[in-house]
């Protein structure tokens, strides 16, 4: 099989042991934030479970295993929303585990991959906890979500807990150095929750520049060098990340008065906090916090108004 990314590493080998031993439980709960590739390792585990020459590999040559291949294996189902953004239906589950109280096609296991999790809805969750609590012989639920406070507690008191843990940001900054063949700063990991991927594609795709007018305009206004108009077109532009990366710098200006900021070459959380009163950052990073909630919550309010109306709040405060 394919190597698998460096952060993923640990956690396999502890699922090769007990694929080894035959100690894999039933269900199974991978917990993984956005950007650390999770579907790489579901997609080892998978292959590795249902080859016939091997117990914690994939041989690549056997039936199962070019069944793998070509996405076209009986006994491994993805049970996923039906529509981007919609929730896996009760119908879904129904079907779910009335299949997995058949017989297995090929004489082996059957696996069920539930992504994201936490898109079940409460009737869907509920009607998965009976299968969960009595599963058949030789079936492996495996449930993998990145909200896990989302799920009904009962789901996840009925699986063995995996949580796939993010490198450092030297070792996520390193990471997509090397694959872009360009220095990232260890602030832009930072950002990005110190998600390797995510931090790869918050470079490729240039928001690195985008932060950087962000900070200078952020710094501009603090310092009385320009109205709260300087920020409005990068945020509204930007939307919700741009928020989330102004939400980090006035939390790492806080953290810059009680000098406990992480030495991660932003100069501008230090620049801020000299032009800021502690209380001033703490209040206007909160009212932001609950902004990109209501942003997040309902697509269907006017961004560029209610960010500009935060805006000049902001302004008026700093002036005072």
């Amino acid at each position: 099989m394919n190597s698998l990314y460096p952060w993923l590493e640990e956690t396999w080998q502890l699922w090769k042991r007990n694929l080894e031993n035959d100690t894999f439980t039933n269900s199974t709960l991978l917990i993984a934030r956005d950007g650390l590739g999770a579907d790489q390792l579901v997609d080892h585990f998978s292959k590795a479970l249902m080859c016939t020459n091997d117990k914690s590999g994939a041989c690549g040559f056997c039936h199962s295993c070019g069944l793998m291949l070509s996405s076209n294996h009986p006994d491994v189902h993805f049970i996923t929303p039906e529509k981007a953004g919609k929730n896996i239906s009760v119908d879904q589950i129904r079907q779910c585990n009335h299949t997995a109280q058949e017989s297995s096609q090929l004489s082996g296991y059957r696996l069920f991959v539930i992504h994201p999790a936490e898109a079940m809805n409460e009737s869907a969750a509920n009607a998965l906890l009976k299968t969960l609590e009595s599963p058949a012989n030789q079936c492996l639920f495996l449930l993998v979500t990145e909200k896990k406070e989302q799920l009904l507690p009962t789901i996840v008191s009925r699986c063995q807990q995996w949580t796939i843990k993010s490198p450092s940001s030297e070792d996520a900054s390193s990471w997509v150095s090397n694959r872009l063949k360009r220095d990232i700063p260890r602030y832009a990991a930072l950002l990005n929750e110190n998600a390797p991927l995510k931090l790869e594609t918050f470079i490729e795709q240039g928001h690195l520049e985008r932060y950087a007018s962000i900070e200078n305009a952020m710094l501009s206004m603090a310092k009385g060098e320009d109205s709260f108009l300087v920020l409005l077109k990068p945020l509204s532009d930007g939307g919700i990340d741009a928020l989330q990366w102004l939400w980090h710098l006035l939390c790492e200006a806080q953290k810059a008065h009680f000098e406990v900021c992480e030495d991660s070459g932003v100069t501008a959380a230090q620049q801020l906090s000299e032009s800021m009163s502690y209380d001033l950052l703490y209040q206007q990073s909160q009212r932001l916090c609950q902004l990109i909630e209501q942003l997040r919550q309902f697509s269907g309010l006017n961004q560029e108004l209610m960010i500009s109306d935060w805006l000049i709040k902001f302004n008026e405060e700093v002036c005072l």
